[in-house]
């Protein structure tokens, strides 16, 4: 799986092929978040680093645009109603 990707990463690092394999799956399995669990894990950190819900909404909606697969903008109200119901 991912042959010419694991096989460009051990001649550009010094990653061996488990190594760049492992860290390919990590990197997949990262955008293979959905919008709905990417905003909900944000709104969870950014919460816990102790920033109120005005600011966190912003940076999610900012945040969003630089997804690899950007999702339809959504309005604050809409983040809201992912995390909140």
């Amino acid at each position: 799986m991912h042959d010419e990707l694991v096989d460009h990463l051990t001649r550009s690092t010094p990653l061996n092929r488990g190594e760049a394999l492992r860290v390919i799956q990590d990197v997949l399995a990262y955008f293979d978040e959905t919008t709905e669990e990417f905003v909900r894990r944000r709104h969870r950190e950014l919460q816990a680093q102790g920033l109120v819900n005005a600011t966190i909404f912003e940076r999610i909606e900012a945040d969003l645009k630089y997804r690899a697969v950007a999702p339809p903008e959504l309005t604050l109200r809409q983040l809201r109603r992912i995390v909140y119901g």
